[in-house]
C-alpha cells in the first residue's frame, strides 16, 4: 500500500514538473536591412505580419536612410547593428564610412567577399593586407551612426562573418559591444543555432524544412533562426552575385516563410514562444 502511494506520489511530482517546464524560445532574425528598399519593405512586413523577431541593419548601406525612418514608425522592432566589412552584389555597392584603405578595392568599395573566393579573385578581405586600426575605426563609426539614427539599437551582428577575420577582430567585437552597451551574446546566453531540416531552395521547401526543424525544439531551451527577407520584384532580380544568382525567389521564399499562416499556427500549436535578442537581458535579472 505505502509503494503504491509512493509511486502516485512520484507520478504526481513528474506530471507537475512537466507541467511547470518552460516552452521552447525562438528568435526569428531577418538580416541585410538597407541593402535594397525591397529588402527594407520585406523585413518590415515579416516583423508586423509574421514571426520575426528581431531585423540586423547594415549602416553604410544605400538604403540605411530609409531603413531608418522605417524603424522609426515601428518602434517595437528590436534592431541590431548588422557589421560589414564587404560589398557582395555586382550591382549594387557601398563603401566605408571611414578612410581605411586596407578595407577598400581598387573603386573605393569594400571588397565584395571575406574569404578567398575562386568567383572573385584577389577580391577578399583575407586576399588583401587588412590591418585592426582600419577594422576598428571603421566598425566604431557604424556603430556610433546606428546609435545615433536608431537609439534602441540592442546588440551586434556580423554581416558574413566579418568579424572573424581573426581572434583579435572576435575580440575587438566583443569590446565594442561592451563599451557602446550592446553586448547581447547568444553563446553567453545558452542559445542555440537552428536552421532549415532539408532541402529549402523554393519557398514551400523553405517552410516544410522550418517545420521540420519546429519539431526539434525542446522544452527549456532558447534557439535562433536566421534568413534573408525580400521580394520578387524588378529591383531584387538586378541583385546577385556569381554563386548566388536567384536572389529574388530566394529572398521572396524567406518572406513567404516569415508571413506563413501554416507556420503561425505550428508555432501556437507547439506552445514555441518567440522572443527577441533585447529580451534576453531579463533572463539575468
Amino acid at each position: 500500500m505505502k509503494s503504491s502511494m509512493l509511486v502516485l506520489l512520484i507520478i504526481f511530482l513528474l506530471s507537475g514538473l512537466c507541467a511547470q517546464q518552460a516552452p521552447p524560445r525562438l528568435i526569428v532574425r531577418g538580416d541585410d536591412m538597407g541593402y535594397t528598399h525591397s529588402g527594407n519593405e520585406a523585413l518590415i512586413k515579416c516583423s508586423n505580419e509574421g514571426i520575426q523577431t528581431s531585423i540586423e541593419i547594415i549602416v553604410p548601406s544605400p538604403w540605411f536612410p530609409e531603413a531608418v525612418k522605417m524603424l522609426a514608425q515601428n518602434p517595437g522592432i528590436d534592431v541590431g547593428i548588422h557589421l560589414a566589412l564587404t560589398s557582395e552584389w555586382d550591382n549594387v555597392k557601398w563603401r566605408p564610412l571611414t578612410d581605411c584603405p586596407s578595407l577598400r578595392d581598387s573603386n573605393g568599395y569594400f571588397y565584395p567577399m571575406v574569404y578567398p573566393n575562386k568567383n572573385y579573385p584577389g577580391q577578399a578581405i583575407l586576399d588583401n593586407q587588412w590591418n585592426i586600426t582600419d577594422v576598428e575605426k571603421e566598425l566604431r563609426a557604424q556603430i556610433e551612426m546606428a546609435l545615433k539614427l536608431i537609439p534602441r539599437i540592442s546588440h551586434l551582428s556580423s554581416h558574413m562573418l566579418c568579424t572573424n577575420l581573426s581572434p583579435e577582430t572576435k575580440d575587438l567585437t566583443k569590446k565594442l559591444a561592451k563599451e557602446y552597451h550592446i553586448d547581447i551574446d547568444l553563446e553567453e546566453h545558452g542559445v542555440q543555432y537552428m536552421g532549415y531540416d532539408g532541402p529549402h531552395k523554393t519557398a514551400s521547401e523553405k517552410i516544410e524544412s522550418f517545420l521540420r526543424m519546429l519539431d526539434k525544439l525542446q522544452p527549456g531551451k532558447t534557439y535562433w533562426f536566421i534568413d534573408h527577407p525580400g521580394l520578387d520584384n524588378e529591383e531584387l532580380r538586378a541583385v546577385h552575385h556569381i554563386g548566388y544568382e536567384e536572389v529574388a525567389m530566394d529572398r521572396q521564399g524567406v518572406t513567404d516563410l516569415f508571413t506563413s499562416e501554416k507556420v503561425k499556427a505550428a508555432i501556437k500549436e507547439k506552445g514555441i514562444k518567440l522572443i527577441s535578442y533585447k529580451d534576453l537581458l531579463s533572463d539575468k535579472k
